[in-house]
């Protein structure tokens, strides 16, 4: 079991709603992934992400779809690419990748809570 954390470690973490514009293969890497342009609303604006998501998910299925994620994670390069935030989903038995998001339509930047 993971080690417990206090809730002033739980307000550190910065979770959104974004959407995503744009979805594409990201060919430079070794494990399937796909690059993310995700839109946080004026507050945040747009931000890149690497996802690998692409055992349940096309690109072109992304496209508009409303996504949590984690945006004050330090930018981290994979490849050539610079990740900007942590696209969250739940991992499945085969490690699979079931993106959490809205049930309902919110706007984009709300914080999670």
């Amino acid at each position: 079991m993971p080690e417990p954390i206090s809730w002033s470690d739980f307000e550190k973490i910065d979770i959104r709603v974004g959407t995503i514009i744009r979805a594409e293969v990201f060919a430079e890497v070794r494990n399937p992934a796909y690059k993310l342009l995700i839109d946080f609303g004026e507050a945040l604006g747009v931000k890149k992400s690497s996802a690998q998501i692409t055992k349940l998910y096309q690109p072109e299925e992304l496209l508009h779809k409303q996504v949590i994620a984690v945006v004050n994670f330090p930018v981290k390069q994979i490849a050539n690419f610079f990740s900007e935030c942590l696209v969250l989903g739940v991992l499945g038995a085969a490690k699979d990748v079931t993106l959490l998001t809205p049930d309902k339509p919110v706007k984009n930047g709300q914080k999670i809570s």
